[in-house]
């Protein structure tokens, strides 16, 4: 697309470039950490006893912070000796700085960069998780000191002239009269896939993005996963690994669901996203290496960004350009019972929706910062996002609850597709895309060190 997607496109490279300054994985696993913290291990083992007890701290500090914790599937009786001990969050805080001076000590200069890159992510989860710790106290944090602090990036500014350009372009697709927000709302209810349908058309997105995923990406031959429908949530989709490559996706029912969301939910939450991305971890890093900290996903740390960042670009990985209008033509239309003959300008219209991401952020930096109150909030995001009141203060209550976290889908998503393009994965070239996205997925990697120079 050129004109102004383009300029906001290049705003985007040029402001993310001056931005950046995982059942329990089994005995094998405790037996290697056990074996590192012998006399003369060598500086690769000796990672194991601090990766050990960076996931006890993860634990401790999951019984302050509810949200903390997203997924564990390590030793069991660790997650019990955290529940008895309570230790403070001082304490926790204290043993993370600790940790972080013991790991910059180890001299792995002649280790392999697998091992450089494992010691540089854990330094950076640690980080992550002693701000936390100030955090879950009370401290409050800038939205864009928050977000480099958690999630080791800095989303872009935009300016509203920015989205602006892009609302007049929708204002002259959209027909009818009135708001532009209006007439989009009435717009959409066109594609709504009703209640009776939803699990079938969730049924074909999942079992399509999953065959296209596995011509690619080999996951372990029990992988698999369960969907079920929520309500009362303020997110639209939650994937919950549960380790041994087993997934529960759910899905919240309390808004009406767009025919898009299939796909997106299916390739986000499912293939190749969130369960791919954790199904590849512990089977290469967690049960491969024995790297024990890969049994412990926080969620405000930086893995989050690489985590989300890469199952939003996974939507464009196995639904390509005018596959996925085809495959929604064909496939999804029909089944939510709905016009496949529209599926085109309904994709037309949602890819300059796509361009006002980035506003869902500034909406964060306001509110976080006190410049606007939630109300506000959720009209900014429905001027500049065009979402619909339900839907915007829905966002914001996402926003209320996990605060600077909202960059990891956008900017996540902007970073892992140039990560991927600048290692050759061009869109031209599926089979290296593929490639350098699996290699992703499967190595300890971190948002500030996607883009620093190296050797291939």
């Amino acid at each position: 697309m050129s004109g102004d997607g383009s300029r906001i496109r290049r705003l985007r490279r040029l402001a993310m470039g001056a931005a950046f300054v995982l059942a329990c994985a089994g005995c094998e696993i405790v037996d290697r950490n056990a074996a590192s913290s012998q006399a003369g291990a060598s500086p690769a083992r000796a990672i194991d006893p601090l990766a050990e007890s960076y996931v006890r701290l993860a634990l401790n500090l999951g019984e302050h912070d509810a949200d903390y914790v997203d997924a564990y599937y390590g030793p069991e009786g660790w997650r019990q000796e955290a529940k008895a001990s309570k230790k403070p969050l001082g304490a926790i805080r204290g043993e993370a700085i600790r940790l972080i001076a013991d790991l910059y000590r180890l001299d792995l200069s002649r280790e392999e960069k697998i091992v450089r890159l494992r010691r540089d992510s854990l330094v950076r989860q640690l980080k992550a998780l002693a701000t936390r710790c100030e955090m879950v106290e009370g401290k409050k944090l800038p939205f864009d000191e928050e977000s480099k602090a958690l999630y080791d990036a800095v989303a872009p500014r935009v300016g509203e002239e920015e989205f602006l350009r892009v609302l007049a372009k929708l204002d002259k697709m959209l027909p009818g009269r009135g708001a532009l927000d209006e007439r989009y709302e009435i717009f959409k209810k066109a594609f709504v896939v009703p209640p009776d349908r939803l699990d079938a058309v969730f049924t074909a997105a999942i079992r399509e993005a999953r065959r296209r995923t596995l011509a690619h990406i080999r996951l372990p031959e029990n992988e698999s996963f369960t969907v079920e429908y929520v309500a009362g949530k303020p997110w639209s989709g939650y994937n919950w690994y549960k380790g041994n490559s087993r997934s529960v996706i759910q899905v919240n029912t309390d808004l009406p669901t767009y025919v898009d969301r299939a796909v997106d939910l299916a390739a986000h939450e499912g293939y190749p996203g969130h369960h791919v991305y954790n199904a590849l971890l512990e089977s290469h890093l967690a049960k491969g290496r024995g790297w024990i900290e890969f049994t412990v996903y926080p969620l405000f740390s930086p893995q989050s960004l690489i985590a989300e960042g890469s199952a939003n670009f996974g939507i464009e990985m196995v639904f390509p350009g005018e596959e996925r209008v085809d495959f929604e033509r064909q496939v999804i239309f029909p089944l939510a019972g709905l016009d496949p003959h529209r599926a085109g300008i309904y994709h037309d219209v949602l890819d300059l929706i796509q361009e006002l991401d980035y506003a869902t952020n500034e909406a964060g930096r306001r509110f976080l910062a006190g410049q606007i109150d939630a109300s506000e909030a959720a009209a900014w995001l429905t001027r500049y996002t065009l979402a619909p009141k339900e839907y915007a203060q829905q966002r914001v209550r996402f926003i209320e609850r996990y605060r600077s976290y909202v960059i990891n889908y956008n900017l996540g998503r902007d970073l892992v597709r140039r990560y991927i393009e600048s290692r050759g994965g061009t869109p031209d070239q599926p089979d290296k895309r593929w490639e350098e996205f699996e290699k992703l997925l499967s190595t300890p990697r971190f948002p500030s060190g996607l883009f620093v120079t190296e050797r291939r």
